[in-house]
C-alpha cells in the first residue's frame, strides 16, 4: 500500500465490510429470534384451536396426518389414555409438559406446547432442526440484500475516494509538468483545507528556491565579469614579458605578472569564500572555537604583508573568547577585516584588533588608519563588487564576505570612525546560552 489512494480505499472497504458483517449478523440474529417466536406462536395457536374440539372429524384427522406437515399433534384424556395422534411417534414421551418445552427424544430435540382442558390434554410438537432450518433460510433471505448492496457501496466508496483525492492529483500533475525554470506559485483556488497547507508550503519552498537561484545566477554573472579583467591583465602582462628586450624590462614584467597573479588568486579566494557563505550554503557547524586563537592565527599569516608595508599589527586578547560556528568561515571574516585594514592604511601605520567578551557577547573590533568610509557609503560597501572611486585595486568582496559570514552566525556588523583616524569595524555575536551555544 504505497499510495494514499490505495490506503484510503482499503481502509474504507474494510470499514464497509465490517459494517456489512455486523449488520448481517445483527439482522440474522434478530430474524432467527423473530422466526422462533413465530413458530412458537403457531404451536400455541394450533394447540389452543384443538382445546375445545369435541371430536376430530375424519377429514380433519386426514389433514393432520399429512406426511409433509412438520407438526405432530397428540391428545390424551385426563387419565392419560391416548385418544389421538397424527402419526405414531414412539420417541415422544407419553406425558406432556404444560406450556412450552424442549424435549429430547429419538436423537433429536422437539419443541412442544401443551395445554390441558377438563376432558383432555393436547400437545403439539415440532422438530427443532426443522425450525432452525426454516429460521436460517428466512434470516439469509433477509441478509441477502446487504450482500448485494455491499459491492455497490464499495464501488461508491472508490469513486468518493478518487473524487476526494482529485485536488492532490491536480497539484501533482502541475508539479510534474514543470521544469527547473518554472518556479512560479502553484494555484490554491478550490483546494480543500487539508491540501491547502501543503500547497502553501510548496509555494514557500518554490519562492525560496527561486530566490536562491536568482542569487546564484547573479553571483555567477558578477564573478565572470570580475574575473574577466584580471585574466585579461595577466594575458597582457605575459605578452609584455615575452617581448621584453632586456633583463631590466623582463624583471619589471615578471614583477607585474606576479602582482597580477596574486590579485587574481586573492579574487578567486574571495569568490570561493563568498560562495561558501551565501544563503542556501551548508548549515553552520556547531564547532567550539576560541575567537582569540583564530585572530592570532590570522595575524600570523598576515605578518609578511605587514612587514613588507612596515605596518604594525596589534592584537588585544587577554582571555579566551568561546564561540561556536564554522572555523573556515570565521577565519575568512577575520582575514578580510585584517587584510583590508592593512591594505587601506598607509605604509608604517598601526592596525589594532581587539577580541573580548562584552556583556556575555563575543566581540571583535578592527581599527585602521586608512581613509575611512563616509557615512553615506557605509551600507553600500557591503554589496558585492561595490567599489568606491579610489578603490580600483580592490575586488569589492571583502566586506560582502564579512556581512555574509556574520549573518550566517547571527552576528551584527557595525562601521564607525576609528580613534586611529580610519575605520572601525565592530562584529558582535549573540550571547551564548547555558550550554555554550551562540
Amino acid at each position: 500500500m504505497k499510495t494514499l489512494r490505495t490506503r484510503l480505499l482499503v481502509s474504507l472497504l474494510a470499514l464497509l465490510l465490517l459494517a456489512a458483517l455486523a449488520m448481517g449478523a445483527a439482522t440474522y440474529r434478530n430474524v432467527l429470534a423473530e422466526t422462533e417466536s413465530l413458530f412458537d406462536y403457531q404451536l400455541r395457536q394450533m394447540a389452543l384451536s384443538l382445546r375445545d374440539q369435541g371430536e376430530i372429524a375424519p377429514d380433519q384427522a386426514g389433514a393432520l396426518t399429512d406426511e409433509e406437515l412438520d407438526f405432530v399433534v397428540q391428545i390424551w384424556t385426563v387419565d392419560g389414555r391416548s385418544i389421538y395422534a397424527t402419526r405414531a411417534h414412539s420417541e415422544l414421551p407419553a406425558r406432556a409438559l404444560l406450556g412450552f418445552a424442549d424435549v429430547a427424544a429419538g436423537g433429536q430435540t422437539w419443541r412442544t406446547f401443551s395445554v390441558a382442558t377438563q376432558a383432555r390434554v393436547i400437545q403439539v410438537a415440532q422438530p427443532r432442526r426443522i425450525r432452525q432450518r426454516l429460521a436460517a433460510d428466512a434470516a439469509l433471505r433477509s441478509v441477502a440484500p446487504l450482500l448485494l448492496v455491499a459491492p455497490l457501496l464499495m464501488l461508491l466508496g472508490g469513486w468518493l475516494v478518487a473524487r476526494a483525492l482529485a485536488p492532490l492529483r491536480r497539484v501533482a500533475a502541475d508539479v510534474r509538468r514543470r521544469d527547473e525554470q518554472a518556479l512560479d506559485a502553484l494555484p490554491t483556488e478550490g483546494l480543500p483545507e487539508e491540501v491547502g497547507p501543503l500547497v502553501t508550503a510548496l509555494n514557500a519552498l518554490l519562492l525560496r528556491l527561486g530566490a536562491a537561484l536568482d542569487t546564484q545566477r547573479a553571483f555567477v554573472a558578477d564573478a565572470a565579469h570580475e574575473l574577466r579583467s584580471p585574466l585579461t591583465a595577466l594575458k597582457l602582462q605575459l605578452q609584455l614579458l615575452r617581448r621584453a628586450p632586456d633583463e631590466e624590462t623582463r624583471s619589471a614584467a615578471i614583477e607585474a605578472l606576479a602582482g597580477g597573479i596574486e590579485r587574481a588568486a586573492r579574487l578567486v579566494e574571495q569568490l570561493l569564500a563568498l560562495a561558501r557563505s551565501e544563503p542556501g550554503a551548508a548549515p553552520v557547524p556547531h564547532e567550539q572555537l576560541d575567537l582569540a586563537e583564530l585572530a592570532r592565527a590570522v595575524l600570523a599569516d598576515l605578518l609578511p604583508l605587514a612587514s613588507a608595508r612596515g605596518s604594525v599589527l596589534a592584537l588585544h586578547a587577554d582571555a579566551p573568547v568561546p564561540l561556536q560556528g564554522d572555523k573556515a568561515a570565521l577565519t575568512a571574516l577575520l582575514r578580510n577585516l585584517a587584510d583590508n585594514a592593512l591594505r587601506y592604511s598607509p605604509p608604517g601605520a598601526r592596525v589594532e584588533l581587539r577580541v573580548e567578551t562584552s556583556a556575555g557577547r563575543p566581540l571583535l573590533q578592527v581599527d585602521d588608519a586608512g581613509p575611512g568610509i563616509p557615512m553615506a557609503d557605509r551600507e553600500r560597501v557591503f554589496d558585492r563588487f561595490y567599489r568606491r572611486a579610489h578603490d580600483a585595486a580592490g575586488s569589492g568582496l571583502g566586506l560582502a564576505i564579512v556581512r555574509s559570514v556574520a549573518d550566517r552566525h547571527g552576528a551584527q556588523v557595525q562601521l564607525d570612525d576609528s580613534p586611529l583616524g580610519g575605520l572601525r569595524v565592530t562584529v558582535r555575536w549573540p550571547a551564548a546560552d547555558s550550554t555554550g551555544h551562540a
